[in-house]
This record gives structure tokens, C-alpha cells and sequence, in this order.
């Protein structure tokens, strides 16, 4: 098996188990006769404008039929997406992305701060992110040992975002020209997923590349970070219990 796939697997295993979403440029009976071979089945396709990717929510999915997804994954033919628990994960994500209301899928100088905001905020917490480019700003992703409740998850990125927001907004930016979205988020648990490491965004067809200390990296050294996020950034019951408990302190004293 592709080492990458493994990877991905590895990443995967707190998510809806049988539940994956499908992005692809492929359409067609032909195309959806081969994607619900093995007992897939079709929750709903949507068909986009020409040029972008159409999408296939997809129950049913067993472990041979996820492998065979996420090789053509890493082949770039499509992307993998996942669904979180609905009451708890042992991932959780920042997706950040630019606010406004026109050209609004353009990265704008504010994110970069913003971001670097975050991840500073998260550092000092103990919390070693994965940040990822998305296309108009980027994902943040924490890996933890065991499921946390979402309820704890949702109260910790809702603390972390505000202290990293109010930095920024000390520092002289405009805090509202960056969108801050949860995942998980309850209110849409099995609605809404992330697509997975290794993916291209629809539009500007660009890799999924790990923001590092100076910059964006390459392809091959964004695998190589990502294989040692999941090997020594997953974060422990223990320092999540901690983390909390800084943010608890923190609030008293603002």
C-alpha cells in the first residue's frame, strides 16, 4: 500500500467511519456506476458549474472501498473528504478564511497574521498545529490521543480563536476580514466535511501545501511534515486537560 495512503488512514480514524465525500471533475453513469461498486451507496451528488468539482456524499464505504478511494486520493483524480463524530473526535480544525463580501476568494495579508496568530496562541497552549493552505486561507488541525467530547472541543477553538483574534486586533489589523469556522461544529454534523491532507482546491488547483515557519512548503516536504504531525504532534489527554485549564486562568485575569 502507498505509504501515503497509510498515512491518511491513520489520520482518518476518528471520523464517521462508512461516511466520505467525494470531489471530482468526473461525472456520468459510468463514473457513478464505478464509485458505488463493493455496496457504496449515494446520499446525494451535486453537479457544479462547469470547471469546478462535482460532489458525491457517499454511505456504505468499507475499508476496501476507502483504500481505493483514498489511492486516487493521492493521485489527485479526486478528493476525500470526511465527516466528524456527532459527540465526540480526536481531531479538531480551524478553518480560516477571508471575509469579504466581493473577491472574497483572493488570500489576503490579514490571514497570514491572523493565522500566525493562532498557531502562536495554540504553541503556547501546548497544542502543535497542522496548518494546511485551503485556497482562500488555510485549515489548522489539532490530532488528539483519544475522542474529546465536542462540547470541550468546541469551548476550547471558541477560547483560542478569540485570544489569537484579539492579538491580531492589538497588533492594529481589522479582525472581521478573517472568517473563523469550528470543525466540528454541531449545528452541522453530518452536513458539512473537511477534505483531507494531500488535496487540490477546486479552483486553483493547488496542493494542500503546510504552511512551515517561513512559508508554504513543496509537495514532498509537506507529506514529510505530515507524517511527523501525526507521529509527534498528537496531543495527549492529559495536556488537553492542561491546555484547558491555562485558558481558564487566562480568561480570569483578562
Amino acid at each position: 500500500m502507498d505509504t501515503r495512503v497509510q498515512l491518511l488512514k491513520a489520520f482518518s480514524t476518528g471520523f464517521i467511519p462508512d461516511t466520505i465525500k467525494i470531489e471530482t471533475d468526473q461525472h456520468g453513469f459510468d463514473y457513478l456506476a464505478r464509485l458505488l461498486a463493493g455496496g457504496v451507496r449515494l446520499d446525494y451528488g451535486e453537479l457544479t458549474p462547469a470547471g469546478l468539482l462535482h460532489k458525491y456524499k457517499l454511505t456504505g464505504v468499507n475499508e476496501t472501498r476507502l483504500d481505493d478511494f483514498l489511492r486516487e486520493h493521492v493521485k489527485k483524480t479526486c478528493n476525500v473528504c470526511r465527516y466528524f463524530g456527532a459527540t465526540a473526535n480526536d481531531v479538531f480544525c480551524f478553518n480560516l478564511d477571508n471575509n469579504h463580501k466581493q473577491d472574497n476568494v483572493r488570500i489576503i495579508p490579514e490571514m497570514t497574521l491572523a493565522v500566525r496568530a493562532l498557531e502562536t496562541e495554540l504553541k503556547r497552549l501546548g497544542c502543535e498545529p497542522l496548518i494546511l493552505a485551503s485556497g482562500r486561507g488555510y485549515h489548522v488541525w489539532c490530532r488528539l490521543e483519544t475522542q474529546i467530547e465536542n462540547s470541550r472541543l468546541s469551548a476550547f477553538m471558541l477560547n483560542v480563536a478569540v485570544r489569537a483574534l484579539m492579538a491580531f486586533h492589538q497588533s492594529g489589523y481589522d479582525h472581521q476580514t478573517v472568517k473563523f469556522n469550528f470543525y466540528p461544529d454541531p449545528k452541522i454534523i453530518n452536513t458539512v466535511s473537511l477534505r483531507l491532507f494531500g488535496s487540490e482546491h477546486a479552483k486553483n488547483k493547488r496542493f494542500s501545501q503546510v504552511l512551515g515557519a517561513v512559508g508554504l512548503l513543496d509537495e514532498i516536504a509537506s507529506w514529510k511534515i505530515f507524517e511527523d504531525f501525526l507521529t509527534n504532534k498528537t496531543i495527549r489527554p492529559e495536556q488537553f486537560s492542561a491546555a484547558e485549564a491555562q485558558l481558564l486562568v487566562a480568561n480570569q485575569k483578562t
